[in-house]
């Protein structure tokens, strides 16, 4: 049967669901916490796992973590206003209105909580307005967020798919033009940012209008806002929705700075994004590794070693593979099998057949990338493919024979790494930094 949003019945449907709607209200909002916080550890392992890999996925990894957050902030807020209403209800049902006489106070006082203060029906339906409001602004800003991500996305793509390996421009054109999108790109969105923080500023005036028109059209299928917008302009023809959007976005903004401040407890012991000589990182050692974490750039297997060897294990990334291939053009693949495939056509087992003849060049290719020194003493180690904790990657063992005991360092060096140069067309740019340091002591069992 198809409901008529103008027919009488529908509409006391309506004023009926408005009224009990805070039954599902709280349903939903405590089923959705429980998902929500259940989702963000395989979140979370995917976002390390994609950034470990160089993967685009970790853009929408990152959107799905930053939702999610958003969702469960706003949701605990609704829970926690929601029991508040609930439990004025039940004081109402005790005591009624509020009984400022009996109170007895001076008349200063009992004039100015009357103002203030005022009848006990206006607190709860306040409260009412605010948990009604704040459920609704939850997904609303969720698609916000969205909305961000969309136009971030159109830049990554364009850059992605078009100018970077299309192979249609040299690389310091396809950077130029690049350039020259995102910029312009960018200045579009300006105006529709400003029209969004403007509350339709740019829609009010004649002329505003008339230009930003076909902008707003376009964008509003850029970043999905045709699928919100009753939502949007619902809030934005009530005060209360529209004052309450205001208070929410400094506090979010005040949030977000508050996560980003961190106690210096000293001038020389800092932290450090990557292991080195005089800091020691937990991912740079199996047995330490926390939980859904990824080894970044290499692990060995403890940093009190009393084995005669090390376990050296260093993960594959798609930058690695590029750097064979591009200098070792026999090793390159006549069919680029990265990706999602199917097995249903081509069998597993005849794929490894073929990858089996070419593996271990490709291993020797592998070892000429990086040079691999305990102190000062180069080593030539030779590498197998292996799988730790579901991270793919590279292990070697090497012999602590001729080591002395005592603090030691493993030192990782780029050796024959290239990578594409930003502006020439020469694509063999070595670099000559440091890979990685790994402290660590070695004493004999």
């Amino acid at each position: 049967m198809k409901n008529d949003y103008k027919d009488i019945k529908f509409q006391k449907l309506l004023n009926k669901l408005q009224q009990e709607s805070w039954q599902l209200e709280l349903l939903i909002s405590g089923f959705a916490i429980f998902g929500l916080i259940s989702s963000l550890e395989p979140i979370i392992k995917g976002l390390n796992e994609s950034i470990i890999l160089g993967s685009y996925n970790k853009h929408l990894f990152r959107l799905s973590l930053i939702s999610c957050y958003v969702l469960i902030i706003n949701l605990i807020i609704h829970v926690f206003l929601r029991g508040v209403w609930i439990g004025a209800i039940g004081l109402r049902y005790v005591s009624g209105d509020i009984d400022y006489d009996s109170l007895k106070y001076s008349k200063r006082f009992t004039n100015y909580l009357k103002n203030k203060v005022g009848s006990f029906d206006r607190y709860i339906s306040t409260l009412e307005n605010y948990c009604s409001v704040m459920f609704a602004i939850t997904f609303l800003f969720l698609f916000y967020i969205i909305s961000i991500f969309m136009i971030l996305a159109v830049i990554i793509l364009i850059a992605g798919s078009f100018f970077i390996e299309s192979g249609w421009f040299s690389e310091a054109i396809g950077f130029m033009l690049l350039g020259i999108f995102a910029i312009f790109f960018l200045f579009l969105s300006l105006f529709v940012f400003i029209d969004f923080i403007t509350q339709g500023g740019l829609k009010k005036k004649e002329w505003t209008s008339f230009l930003y028109f076909p902008l707003y059209k376009i964008f509003s299928i850029i970043t999905l806002s045709f699928l919100y917008r009753p939502l949007v302009y619902n809030f934005l023809d009530n005060k209360f929705g529209k004052r309450l959007i205001l208070i929410l976005v400094p506090i979010y903004a005040f949030a977000f700075y508050i996560s980003t401040i961190d106690n210096v407890r000293s001038n020389y012991l800092t932290k450090s994004i990557y292991s080195s000589a005089t800091f020691s990182k937990t991912n740079n050692y199996l047995n330490s590794l926390e939980k859904n974490h990824f080894i970044n750039t290499a692990s060995i297997q403890s940093k009190v070693i009393t084995d005669s060897y090390i376990k050296l294990f260093i993960p594959f990334r798609k930058k690695i593979e590029d750097n064979i291939i591009d200098q070792n053009e026999h090793l390159k693949p006549l069919e680029d099998l990265t990706g999602f495939n199917s097995n249903f056509f081509n069998k597993k087992e005849e794929r490894d057949t073929k990858k089996d003849s070419l593996q271990h060049l490709y291993l020797k290719a592998f070892a000429k990338l990086y040079t691999i020194k305990i102190d000062n003493i180069h080593l030539n180690p030779n590498y197998i493919i292996a799988e730790i904790n579901k991270q793919l990657g590279f292990e070697t063992v090497i012999s602590l024979k001729n080591i002395h005991e005592g603090q030691h360092l493993l030192k990782i060096d780029y050796s024959h790494f290239k990578r594409k140069g930003f502006f020439s067309n020469d694509k063999k740019t070595i670099l000559n930094d440091t890979f990685v340091e790994i402290p660590f002591w070695y004493y004999k069992q």
